[in-house]
C-alpha cells in the first residue's frame, strides 16, 4: 500500500484527491492538512510514503514545508502541485528537496501515475514540462532556505564524474528520458539507468530531479540548450 498523505488549503481540493486515491487497490490517505504548519506536525507522527504539497498557503507555504520534511530523512517523497502562474514556487519547491511536481490540472491518471513513479523511486514524472519550466526560470534560481552558495561542494561533485557521466548529466539536465538518453548516445538503456545511478551516488543527490537542477546550477545547461 502507498501512504498518502494530503496538503492543501481548500477542502474541496483535498476531498476530490482522497476519492481518487482512496479508489485505487494499491493507495490509501493517511492524513491531511490545510497548511504547511499543520503538515509538518501531523507527518512527525503519520507513516507517509508520498506527500501531495500545495505550494500557496498560509502560515507556512509549500516551499518552506517541503524543505523543513525532506530535512528530516530519506521519507516521505513530495510531489509538489502547482499551477502554471506559480512556476516558480514550484522549482523552489524542488530545490528544496521536493520528488516531482504536478499540474494541479493534470488528469486523474497523471496524478495516479506521479504517486506511483515517485514512491519507487523515479522523480521524473514528466521530462518535457521539467525541461520546459527549467528552461523558463534557470536564470532566477530562487533559494527558499538563503543558504551559502554551493559552488565548491558543487564543483567537488562534478570532478568525480568521468566524461561520459558528465555527458549523461547533461541530457538528463535537458529532460531526456532513459530511452531518449539511450538513443542519443547510442547504448542500450540499462546502461543509462547505470550511469545515472552512479551519478546519484557520486554527486549524493537524493533523485533524478536534483540531478537536473545540479546540471542547471554549474552551468553544464542553460536556457539556451
Amino acid at each position: 500500500m502507498i501512504r498518502v498523505f494530503l496538503v492543501d488549503d481548500q477542502h474541496m481540493v483535498r476531498a476530490g484527491f482522497r476519492m481518487l486515491i482512496e479508489s485505487q487497490d494499491d493507495m490509501t490517505v493517511v492524513g491531511e492538512a490545510g497548511d504547511g504548519n499543520e503538515a509538518l506536525q501531523r507527518l512527525a507522527v503519520t507513516g507517509t510514503d508520498v506527500v501531495l504539497m500545495d505550494v500557496r498557503m498560509p502560515r507556512l507555504d509549500g516551499v518552506r514545508a517541503t524543505a523543513e520534511l525532506t530535512a528530516r530523512g530519506e521519507l516521505p517523497r513530495v510531489i509538489v502541485l502547482t499551477t502554471f502562474d506559480l512556476d516558480e514556487y514550484a522549482f523552489a519547491a524542488i530545490r528544496a528537496g521536493a520528488s516531482a511536481f504536478l499540474l494541479k490540472d493534470a488528469t486523474p491518471p497523471e496524478l495516479l501515475t506521479a504517486i506511483r513513479s515517485v514512491h519507487a523511486g523515479d522523480a521524473v514524472v514528466a521530462p518535457r514540462v521539467t525541461r520546459r519550466l527549467l528552461d523558463h526560470f534557470a536564470a532566477h534560481l530562487p533559494d527558499p532556505a538563503g543558504a551559502a552558495p554551493r559552488t565548491s561542494t558543487v564543483d567537488e561533485r562534478l570532478a568525480a564524474l568521468t566524461d561520459r557521466e558528465r555527458e549523461v548529466l547533461v541530457l538528463v539536465g535537458r529532460g531526456l528520458s532513459n530511452t531518449e538518453i539511450a538513443d542519443e548516445l547510442v547504448v542500450a538503456e540499462a546502461t543509462v539507468k547505470t550511469h545515472v545511478g552512479r551519478l546519484l551516488a557520486k554527486t549524493a543527490s537524493r533523485d533524478r530531479v536534483q540531478l537536473v537542477v545540479l546540471a542547471y546550477e554549474t552551468g553544464l545547461v542553460g536556457t539556451a540548450d
